[in-house]
């Protein structure tokens, strides 16, 4: 089994993709209007419209509800990426923050109200968990 997608449901594709394409600084491949991925090294992110819900299970899934999840993205210089994203995010959650488990952590939410988090391994133990 492989792991390959998170796919987020949402009213207005194009504002997510605009969004996760300055975030990520990777360009969406569009399928259509309503479904685009924005591919990295490690997994893809899918964003697609609400009328391609009906196309699984109607009602199935309903955007901008996310209150459980977080999308998480390693990052090689966490404060650098916050200074590049301030007065771009309109709502983080934190600052950065070194956490317990030695990650340096950024965490704000997308226009959506999902929440993002781009973490930097501080500690020997969180660089040597996540050494490429």
């Amino acid at each position: 089994m492989h792991f390959t997608s998170v796919r987020i449901i949402t009213d207005d594709v194009a504002r997510l993709v605009d969004f996760y394409e300055r975030v990520t600084k990777a360009s969406a491949a569009w399928a259509n209007d309503d479904f685009a991925e924005i591919r990295t090294a490690s997994v893809t992110l899918a964003i697609g419209s609400t009328r391609t819900v009906p196309l699984f299970a109607p009602g199935a899934a309903r955007p901008a509800d996310n209150r459980s999840v977080i999308l998480e993205f390693l990052v090689d210089d966490v404060d650098s990426v916050h200074k590049d994203l301030s007065g771009f995010v309109e709502d983080f959650v934190n600052e950065p923050t070194t956490m317990p488990w030695g990650n340096r952590s950024l965490l704000f939410r997308d226009p959506d109200g999902n929440l993002v988090n781009f973490f930097t391994p501080v500690t020997p133990a969180a660089i040597e968990k996540f050494a490429r």
